[in-house]
C-alpha cells in the first residue's frame, strides 16, 4: 500500500491533491498548520508548527511526498520570510521525507524557475529545484505552472487581477509560449496524482502536460 504525504494541503493545489488522493488511497497523510473543515474523512491530518517540526520533529513513514507548500513575498512580509517558507521549509521537509522512506517527490514549482535568475522569486524556486535534485529520491517530478487560478482560502489580490487578465492573454500564448498560460489548481493536482507512478529520474512538467 502506497502512503502519500501532502505538505501544503490547505493551499489551492495541495487541497485538491488531498481530495484526489482520498479517492484512490486508503489513508493519505497531510501535514498542516491548521485542519480545514472540508478535509476528506479518510485523510490523516497532522497539525504542526513548521519551525518546531524542522528543529525537533519527524515525519511519519511515507512513500511519496507531494510538496505543495508556498507563499508570496507580500503575504510573508519580506523576501527573507518568503525564502524561509519556499526554500528552507520545503527543503527541510524533503530531507526529512527521505529519512521517512519517501522515494518519490512531486514538487510544485513555477514556470521560469531558474537558480541563476535575476528575479528573486524565480531564483528561489530554481534553487529549491536544484537542492531537491541532490536528495535521495529515485523519482523527482517537478511541476512548473504559470499563474494558478481557482478559489483560495487565502486571498491574493494580485492573483485575482492576473486571473482576469489571463482570459485575454492565454489565447495569445501559443507554441513555446504556451507554458506561461494559467492553469487551474484542480487540473494541476489531477496531473500530479496521475503521475504518482513516474519513472526514475528527474521529470519536468509544463502546461501542455497538465491537460493530457
Amino acid at each position: 500500500m502506497t502512503i502519500s504525504l501532502v505538505v501544503g494541503g490547505t493551499g489551492l493545489v495541495g487541497s485538491h491533491v488531498l481530495k484526489q488522493l482520498a479517492l484512490v488511497e486508503e489513508c493519505p497523510v497531510a501535514i498542516l498548520r491548521r485542519r480545514p473543515n472540508d478535509l476528506p474523512d479518510n485523510v490523516k491530518a497532522i497539525e504542526v508548527d513548521f519551525d518546531e517540526l524542522l528543529t525537533s520533529g519527524d515525519l511519519p513513514q511515507c512513500d511519496h511526498l507531494y510538496l505543495c507548500l508556498g507563499t508570496t513575498i507580500k503575504t510573508a512580509g519580506s523576501q527573507a520570510a518568503f525564502r524561509n517558507v519556499d526554500f528552507n521549509y520545503c527543503l527541510g521537509i524533503a530531507q526529512m521525507a527521505t529519512k521517512s522512506g519517501a522515494s518519490v517527490i512531486s514538487l510544485v514549482s513555477s514556470v521560469g524557475a531558474d537558480a541563476n535568475s535575476k528575479n528573486f522569486y524565480l531564483r528561489t524556486k530554481g534553487q529549491l529545484e536544484e537542492a531537491i535534485k541532490l536528495l535521495n529520491f529515485s523519482s523527482i517530478n517537478i511541476y512548473r505552472p504559470g499563474l494558478l487560478i481557482g478559489d483560495r482560502q487565502e486571498k491574493r489580490s494580485a492573483e485575482k487581477v492576473g486571473q482576469l487578465l489571463s482570459k485575454v492573454i492565454d489565447p495569445l500564448l501559443v507554441g513555446s509560449l504556451s507554458k506561461y498560460r494559467s492553469v487551474k489548481g484542480e487540473v494541476l493536482a489531477q496531473t500530479m496524482v496521475k503521475q504518482a507512478k513516474g519513472d526514475d529520474g528527474v521529470h519536468y512538467f509544463h502546461f501542455k502536460e497538465f491537460y493530457l
